[in-house]
């Protein structure tokens, strides 16, 4: 740890950006920040325990530049700790729409700076909207295609440049290891950054990926697609009646009552949702008892099985059962949300599938997606990564030069993510094993039973993951298990080990995944 630095050092004459190729500085202000505390729970560090951050005192440095002829205005912002900095840097993610300097990833920060790092995020020039509305059109009919190229990649860059940069000035001395900690949105930064910039960070934390992005829209979309196809939409007390049902029903699977579902592909292969159609429920957005109807039973089943064409293709992964898939939480709703308020049940937009669709597909605002058949629904899908696959997609699975350059990538994926398909993960995993049979020497992933989206649920994030990704970087300590906790039916906490997920073969009914549509 370094001691106390001259607190006159946090000016902007101290730092120099100038060597960064590609940018133009348009300003940067440097404040002392003294005397910040902020409690951080685990939940907000994804791989990493809760911490107290107090009476902190760090520089606050805020970059705001260009790409010169792109017309684009980016901000980052870096933390460097006055005091007992650790000599390391840890960037964090964003989440959803946004790259970065919102809640999630000011939160991120904090627990970071607790831990004596240096630490960054970028707003890609999005600014603080968390949804892209702002930002995704320049006119109706196009796309800020520089706009997206910096949420897809270039910003990741360019944080990783000046955050080093601002370290050597403040410290005189770059930092010895330098990692990334994000999920959803920050986990797909993370595996951009080890496909296309293998050489910035030692050590990369992904959580629930965001990987597939073209897929995953549609994955998001397609429960809420596949009701409108229907023309039908169930309560939200029968897909969670049926998802309950479920839950009883494969918990013992693997040996152990908790209320978790572990074995999720034995639960697929066993548990058949229709056999609970007319089954009474108590409803209370009905108003009283009502049977579970075949379209619920239609919908959750389509949910789990996962996006399929007109023509009956499966074309990407559902969610699992046990994922919270209907109920609307504070930020976003279930993808199979119902809005039943006015007496008729209708569907509820998703937060990030629908307005990819109509702002970045579509190109319109006002385009409805709920008018579309279930071909016009497949165009747009093959449409979405025909135009922004390469932006996107973060499924390169080459990550030979991220391994020649010593990096170490850990991933996790919750079972019970409400958002992201988990098996999405394990497909690139499986893919990158495939491409390199030395896997096992960079990157090894966990899949968390009874976990969410990031977190929530159950199970609890695996609060050690990051610890061990740096005893595997700095000393070679390689994970092959890492612990949580979790609550089960009465309540009492346990602690689980978890093993590392171990490479599966892709047969041949897999294949279409990688060819899309």
């Amino acid at each position: 740890m370094m001691s106390l630095l001259p607190l006159s050092s946090c000016t902007p004459a101290t730092f120099d950006l100038s060597g960064i190729s590609g940018l133009e500085v348009l300003h940067l202000d440097a404040a002392l920040v003294t005397n910040f505390s902020a409690s951080v729970p685990a939940a907000l560090r994804y791989t990493q325990p809760g911490v107290e951050l107090s009476n902190a005192t760090f520089c606050n440095i805020t970059v705001s530049y260009t790409h010169p002829g792109q017309n684009d205005n980016i901000y980052a912002e870096a933390w460097l700790p006055a005091d007992n900095w650790n000599s390391r840097l840890q960037a964090v993610g964003g989440g959803g729409f946004a790259a970065g300097r919102f809640y999630l990833s000011y939160g991120a920060m904090a627990g970071a700076l607790a831990d004596g790092y240096a630490t960054i995020t970028t707003d890609a020039g999005l600014g603080d909207a968390i949804e892209p509305s702002p930002w995704a059109l320049l006119s109706v009919g196009n796309v800020n295609l520089y706009n997206l190229q910096n949420l897809g990649s270039a910003s990741l860059a360019d944080g990783a440049f000046i955050a080093k940069s601002l370290i050597k000035s403040f410290y005189g001395k770059g930092p010895d290891f330098s990692y990334w900690n994000g999920c959803s949105q920050g986990g797909r930064q993370g595996l951009m950054l080890a496909q296309r910039y293998p050489t910035l960070y030692d050590g990369i934390a992904a959580g629930a990926p965001a990987i597939h992005w073209n897929r995953l829209t549609a994955s998001i979309q397609w429960p809420q697609q596949f009701m409108s196809i229907l023309g039908s939409y169930p309560y939200g007390c029968e897909i969670d009646a049926i998802n309950a049902a479920a839950i009883s029903a494969c918990d013992g699977l693997d040996g152990v009552v908790d209320g978790i579902i572990a074995e999720v592909d034995t639960c697929l292969a066993t548990f058949d949702p229709f056999q609970l159609v007319g089954r009474s429920i108590n409803c209370t957005e009905a108003g009283g008892a009502i049977p579970i109807s075949t379209t619920a039973a239609a919908v959750i089943n389509a949910t789990w099985s996962g996006v399929s064409t007109a023509s009956g293709k499966q074309t990407w992964y559902g969610l699992n059962p046990g994922a919270n898939i209907a109920t609307i939480a504070e930020v976003s709703s279930g993808v199979a949300a119902t809005n039943c308020t006015s007496g008729v049940c209708v569907g509820v937009p998703q937060f990030l599938s629908d307005p990819w669709f109509r702002l970045f597909v579509a190109k319109d605002p006002d385009f409805n997606l709920y008018s579309i058949t279930h071909a016009q629904f497949d165009s747009l899908v093959h449409r979405s990564q025909q135009l922004y696959e390469s932006l996107l997609d973060t499924d390169d699975p080459d990550l030979s030069d991220f391994r020649s350059a010593g990096g170490k990538l850990l991933s996790f994926h919750g079972l019970a993510d409400e958002i992201i398909p988990a098996k999405g993960t394990t497909h690139y995993y499986d893919a990158v094993a495939s491409e390199t049979p030395e896997i096992d020497d960079f990157y090894r992933h966990f899949e968390v039973p009874g976990l969410g989206h990031c977190y929530g649920g159950p199970s609890r994030v695996p609060t050690n993951l990051f610890s061990q990704l740096r005893a595997w970087v700095e000393n070679g300590t390689a994970p092959t298990q890492t612990s949580v906790q979790v609550t089960d039916l009465e309540g009492e906490v346990h602690n689980r080990t978890l093993r590392r997920y171990s490479h599966k073969a892709r047969g041949k009914d897999q294949q279409f995944f990688q060819d899309g549509l």
